[in-house]
């Protein structure tokens, strides 16, 4: 016998709905640890991976090669524009973490979209990070904008759909909830 499998956005709401059951019936299914590198090239350049993570304390071995990304500045900041920078991928990873939440719950509560998009902007003061006073060294603001479009959903099912996506994205809680992080130096 042939099973169907319902697609929608290009999510597969069987699976997301088995996940979820997961996720209630057992916690440690919906943790994760996620892990980056970076080496350092010349000047402000350096090379990023992004490879394996631990899903529910276990190694996932679904990657057969890392993500390569090359990060950099602006010749303004003293680089030669070989990547984004460290702040522009952090709007990136806003935008990319709305537009997942926004389609897996649109595919999940039976919305169509035809559309997504997002715009993120945020403003810098680098003074804090040259040693000089200024407010921080980190965003005093961002702005995102976002477009949607759907033949079978109302403005009003669309704008709640946004503000729940807003309240559930991990990278927009860890942008405004302080998270601890701990680092470590070794000389070699």
């Amino acid at each position: 016998m042939a099973t169907t499998t319902t697609l929608r956005n290009g999510i597969d709401v069987e699976q997301l709905v088995q996940t979820i059951e997961a996720t209630k019936a057992d916690p440690a299914v919906g943790t994760f640890t996620f892990r980056a590198s970076s080496s350092w090239q010349d000047g402000t350049h350096s090379i990023g991976r992004i490879h394996g993570f631990d899903h529910a304390g276990q190694p996932d071995d679904t990657r057969d090669v890392s993500f390569t990304l090359h990060g950099d500045e602006p010749p303004v900041l003293l680089g030669s524009n070989q990547g984004p920078n460290a702040v522009e991928l952090v709007l990136q990873a806003l935008a990319f973490c709305y537009a997942v939440g926004y389609i897996a719950n649109a595919a999940a509560q039976g919305i169509e979209i035809t559309r997504m998009d997002y715009e993120v902007e945020g403003d810098l003061d680098v003074r804090s990070f040259l040693g000089q006073q200024a407010p921080r060294p980190g965003f005093t603001a961002i702005r995102v904008t976002g477009r949607v479009s759907s033949p079978d959903a109302t403005d009003e099912q669309l704008t709640a759909l946004c503000s729940y996506v807003q309240d559930t994205s991990p990278v927009r809680d860890m942008l405004v909830n302080p998270v601890e992080v701990t680092t470590s130096l070794e000389i070699v």
